[in-house]
């Protein structure tokens, strides 16, 4: 809030995690600039010419280059339709539901069509077997369910149609992980800031009492721990191993001096390094 004052400890974490940003950006930046070039593609501003149109075909399972395929006429077997759901080839999974297949149908881990599409972001495919009453909350063997799946292939939009058909956002599966840890350790800001919006609990706790954040400090995860922070994750739950996330924040302290701190390369003091050894 405007003129609200920011709480010591959290800005404190805030400014090492600008800090971090500051020096990955960096040194993704560097490496540019030393192979010379504009990065542009032919096309202009780094765009990829067809690109979009290569993007929507492969919803459908179509590649340029190929011929369009034609309508599924034949049966499809379960194993063909569950391959359909992964490579995103509609006309075969539409094929199956018309002929009055199961759209729960799953493999042998009890993972369904549905959480094949939503790994792999087959919003099509997805929504196709919602309407053909999927579950939304079938649990596989790990007792994951869709959700989890959409957030650990990164996919926002899945996420939200999910969620729209009443998938629960605060769900757990066999480790008591939620679709936010899922989405957490996979580096996905955008779904995380999604579920935190739409209600989900910040501080949930899995299995080994890790929340979220502990999660985004143990794998470095600097922009979604700056964005648990600011939607009021609590940074002194420990977990089963007595653990705080600002705990495992201040084993970063050392690291990050020591990069700020680092002599540029070229630098005399590296010049001497080198020499001496």
């Amino acid at each position: 809030m405007q003129g609200a004052t920011m709480d010591p400890a959290v800005k404190w974490v805030t400014e090492l995690i600008d800090q971090k940003l500051a020096l990955e950006e960096e040194q993704e930046v560097r490496p540019r600039e030393g192979r010379g070039g504009s990065g542009l593609r032919v096309g202009g501003a780094g765009r990829d010419p067809g690109g979009q149109d290569r993007a929507l075909l492969g919803q459908r399972g179509w590649h340029l280059g190929a011929t369009v395929p034609s309508p599924q006429t034949g049966p499809v077997k379960e194993e063909a339709f569950l391959k359909a759901t992964v490579k995103g080839k509609v006309p075969v999974v539409e094929k199956f539901l018309e002929d009055g297949g199961s759209p729960d149908t799953c493999d042998e881990f009890r993972r369904t069509a549905l959480h094949r599409a939503s790994l792999e972001g087959f919003t099509e495919i997805v929504e196709k077997l919602l309407a053909k009453g999927a579950t939304v909350g079938f649990r596989d063997r790990l007792d994951s369910t869709a959700v989890h799946w959409a957030c650990r292939g990164g996919h926002l939009e899945v996420v939200k149609l999910l969620k729209e058909r009443g998938a629960d956002l605060n769900v757990r599966d066999k480790l008591l992980s939620t679709p936010l840890h899922v989405a957490t350790r996979t580096g996905m800001p955008d779904i995380v800031e999604y579920l935190i919006n739409n209600g989900v609990d910040v501080n949930s706790r899995d299995r080994e009492g890790d929340s979220a954040l502990h999660d985004a400090v143990r794998l470095s995860r600097y922009k979604i721990i700056k964005m648990l922070i600011l939607l009021g994750a609590n940074m002194m739950g420990k977990n089963l191993a007595g653990k705080t996330p600002t705990d495992l924040v201040q084993l970063w302290q050392a690291d990050t001096r020591h990069a700020l701190e680092k002599p540029e390369p070229g630098t005399v003091e590296t010049s001497v390094e080198t020499s001496e050894s």
